[in-house]
């Protein structure tokens, strides 16, 4: 029995065998060809088959993991157009009278080398998708597929890594976890791991590959990230105990739907859920959210290869409005930049992307393109029950830009007799430990605050949440990052404001009773995770001394 220790990016536990994931081994070699012609019409139907795998793989993941994580594909599918790209393959094959393959698989280190060059983490991630594409390509050239699991038997996939377009071919019923030497746990298949419901393990290391093969019985947790091989009898009975321990808290789980979100001591707080796409409603519905806490909308950006129009925004927003009825839905404006970039929008490059032109300072840098989001918002809100959301705030002049263009905008619909509903709230994001230290002077100007972890740990303690060698030392619990949220809960009752988490640690049950007692008023959770805090929440009395370390010690 070894043991191997990764992390866990998706809790869930399963055992069985080993399938190692095998890729075909297309060895690529440089052909002198006379007709580069031909060449050209091999690469031309082989971009096409490829276009035909891709768009069988983005409708597959539509299904399985929801538009906003299907979207890479789309992306790849533009890589393949790509004008640049194809026309570096062209001339190699025009001037060098080389075989297509070549061209390609040449063209592609180019490339990915000029991405993996970038300081931009979002550019860097390019570099492994022009690979995977220019994979794709030579495949269809030479009549090669990745080997699949043939068995009906459900097992452990294992590779060095796994694509996105991998993860999503690989037979979802026929997957009982997936556990690779390398990755990230903000890689594109960790995320669709977890929108999978797959026990997913990533970075286990080197020696792991050297130490399993096909057919070897093993236990993947994803819960603690350990990967046991070859399990001894005890081994694989506590698994099965914690397997049925798990499937009986999930049976626990949906007798809560209709329950209210109160704690022992009648305390009620409001849970919500984080969605990025209109086609997320239903998960939403199902798992009994009490509203929308934060609505991408920088997917409708993403999505599209020009600036979507008002109207466009309209439709989105008012289906939205109009599923969820009554309940709160509470839209994020325009968050793009850093790791979330759309060409069209030429932004130039920057040494510092996460410190750079991104979210609301682009929004107020291109008032035309916030203004039209700001119609569209407004312009929905008689349809249900909305909220609108500033994100990464750091100054109250930044607030007071906003504030104003928000009255322009009501000016103009009111002088063009277009209804819009008068009691829209609006609120900002706490992400920055500038918008926390200054939230006193923040929480006057508007009805809330939403905290967003991922960022405010990111910017409190300088590390950069898409470098994985740092995940270490990305303490969520660090102490910093409890103080300033509990500053900023103080600060929005102080001036009559209520305040909510959307980020990450919302769903990290662990801190629930710390947030209460903090007073947050609501946690906007991923779907899945409603009925979880739901249940925490129920469990908790507050009459009680705080059980919470920071909370007994606090300074």
């Amino acid at each position: 029995m070894i043991r191997f220790t990764g992390k866990g990016v998706y809790g869930a536990i399963a055992a069985g065998k080993i399938s190692i994931f095998k890729r075909q081994d297309v060895q690529v070699r440089r052909v002198k060809v006379e007709n580069p012609e031909e060449e050209l019409a091999r690469l031309a139907a082989a971009k096409k088959a490829a276009l035909d795998q891709l768009s069988e793989i983005y409708q597959k993941a539509l299904k399985e993991v929801g538009e906003a994580n299907a979207q890479i594909f789309e992306i790849h599918m533009m890589m393949v157009e790509d004008d640049d790209y194809n026309e570096a393959i062209e001339e190699m094959i025009n001037g060098q009278s080389v075989n297509a393959e070549y061209a390609v698989a040449v063209t592609a280190d180019n490339f990915a080398e000029m991405f993996a060059s970038m300081e931009d983490s979002y550019m860097q991630a390019r570099a492994a998708d022009v690979r995977d594409i220019s994979n794709r390509i030579i495949a269809c050239m030479s009549g090669c597929t990745d080997e699949k699991t043939a068995s009906d038997e459900k097992v452990i996939i294992c590779a060095d890594d796994l694509a996105p377009s991998e993860t999503v071919s690989l037979d979802k019923e026929r997957v009982l976890a997936f556990v690779t030497a390398h990755g990230s746990s903000n890689s594109h298949t960790a995320i669709l791991a977890r929108n999978m419901n797959i026990p997913a393990i990533i970075g286990l290391g080197e020696a792991f590959l050297r130490e399993i093969h096909d057919g070897d019985m093993a236990i993947a947790d994803g819960f603690t990230g350990e990967f046991i091989l070859s399990p001894d009898e005890e081994t694989l009975k506590a698994c099965r105990q914690k397997q049925q321990a798990e499937s009986e808290k999930k049976e626990l789980l949906q007798k809560l739907k209709g329950k209210e979100n109160i704690t022992l001591d009648g305390t009620k707080i409001n849970i919500y859920a984080n969605i990025g796409s209109a086609d997320n409603i239903g998960a939403v519905l199902l798992n009994d959210a009490g509203g929308i806490g934060l609505f991408r909308s920088e997917f409708l950006y993403l999505e599209n290869t020009d600036y979507p129009s008002e109207e466009d925004q309209l439709k989105v927003y008012k289906r939205v409005l109009e599923s969820m009825a009554a309940r709160k839905v509470i839209i994020r404006t325009l968050d793009i930049g850093a790791d979330k970039q759309a060409d069209y929008f030429k932004l130039e490059r920057e040494e510092n992307p996460a410190l750079g032109l991104r979210a609301i300072r682009l929004c107020l840098s291109r008032p035309e393109i916030f203004r039209t989001q700001l119609k569209a918002l407004y312009r929905a809100s008689v349809y249900g029950n909305l909220g609108i959301m500033f994100p990464m705030i750091t100054s109250v002049s930044e607030l007071e830009e906003i504030l104003a263009l928000c009255e322009e905008v009501k000016a103009e619909l009111k002088r063009d007799h277009i209804e819009y509903a008068e009691n829209v709230e609006l609120g900002i994001m706490i992400e920055t430990p500038a918008a926390a230290i200054i939230s006193d002077r923040l929480a006057p100007m508007v009805d809330f605050f939403s905290v967003g972890t991922n960022d405010l740990t990111q910017y409190t303690l300088a590390c950069d949440r898409q470098n994985p060698h740092i995940e270490r030392f990305c303490d969520t619990h660090h102490e910093a990052i409890l103080r300033l949220i509990e500053i900023s809960a103080k600060n929005a009752h102080k001036h009559g404001a209520w305040i909510g988490i959307c980020g990450e640690l919302a769903a990290d049950t662990s801190l629930t009773e710390t947030f209460l007692r903090m007073g947050i008023d609501e946690l906007s959770v991923s779907p899945g995770f409603v009925l979880k805090v739901r249940d925490a929440v129920r469990s908790i009395d507050l009459s009680k001394p705080p059980t919470d370390f920071f909370l007994a010690n606090k300074l």
